[in-house]
């Protein structure tokens, strides 16, 4: 399977109402493109995806390909408890042309075993197309509910055409090596951290939100699997705080445009300390290698 590369875990602006502003969001998806990264993921952690209500998903994603974005480059995050919300959600992509789609585990059942999730992971790929691609999403430090290595290679070894890769945002060394060591599938890493170690030993890239800022390195990172100790000394900070906040602020700052620092409860910004110290993390002097 090819590799995926680099898909920009999209920050998503809000209007002065509140309301999801699709022609920055839009914009937004055109610049990163034309920055070189391969592809953009919409409404994912980053992105405040589960604070995302139905229209505005369907308005957000009609602006972006109305924009000139190709539909095979567009990752949709995807998050619900019942197989059902799923299964709407992956069809209204479905509808305007997306095939790719991110989906967590059913967040609101903690201590979860694998069989119950192989359950409902299956009877949501049962229930879509065939061509809709699954990217399982291990991300347990929000979901609380972890995936296992052994669950994600038995659903792989039972929908091998339907499953597309396993993004693990863990930031565990150990957990990414666990998932790269089964055998046929792709591994995407979203701490930009490791993403030089995970495309060493195969990994195909990374869905990620420093991207938002840093595109051109994170390509470089994936191309030629080199660390950046620079970049990894920024993503240290920005992870010391809550990071879509921080990743608001900072991209409120790189474009001058304030509205970029907008969240949607219950999430809160920075503090005015906290921003302080991240600008002048940020700032800092670059550090060797």
């Amino acid at each position: 399977m090819s590799k995926i590369g680099i898909s920009v875990a999209m920050l998503s602006p809000f209007d002065d109402a509140g309301a999801l502003d699709a022609g920055k969001l839009a914009a937004h998806a055109v610049k990163l493109l034309k920055a070189g990264v391969h592809g953009v993921t919409l409404y994912g952690t980053t992105g405040e995806g589960p604070s995302i209500n139905a229209q505005e998903r369907a308005q957000g994603l009609t602006a972006v390909l109305d924009a000139g974005v190709p539909a095979d480059v567009v990752t949709l995050g995807i998050y619900a408890n019942s197989v059902a919300d799923g299964v709407a959600q992956i069809k209204q992509g479905y509808s305007a042309g997306i095939r790719n789609f991110l989906v967590p585990p059913p967040f609101y059942f903690p201590q979860t075993s694998d069989d119950g999730l192989f359950a409902w992971f299956s009877e949501l790929i049962e229930a879509t197309d065939a061509d809709a691609n699954i990217i399982l999403y291990h991300i347990p430090q929000v979901t609380n509910v972890p995936l296992s290595a052994a669950l994600v290679g038995r659903l792989l070894k039972a929908y091998p055409t339907r499953i597309r890769a396993v993004k693990d945002s863990s930031a565990n060394w150990p957990t990414t090596e666990g998932f790269l060591a089964v055998e046929g599938l792709p591994v995407l890493v979203g701490d930009e951290r490791l993403l030089h170690r995970a495309v060493a030993l195969g990994g195909v890239g990374s869905i990620c939100g420093c991207s938002n800022l840093y595109p051109e390195r994170m390509v470089r990172i994936f191309e030629t699997a080199e660390e950046d100790a620079d970049l990894n000394r920024i993503i240290t900070a920005i992870v010391s705080l809550p990071v879509m906040p921080a990743l608001k602020a900072l991209m409120a700052k790189e474009t001058g445009d304030p509205a970029w620092g907008r969240l949607r409860a219950p999430l809160e910004p920075l503090t005015a300390e906290q921003a302080d110290g991240l600008l002048k993390a940020v700032a800092a002097e670059p550090v060797d290698g």
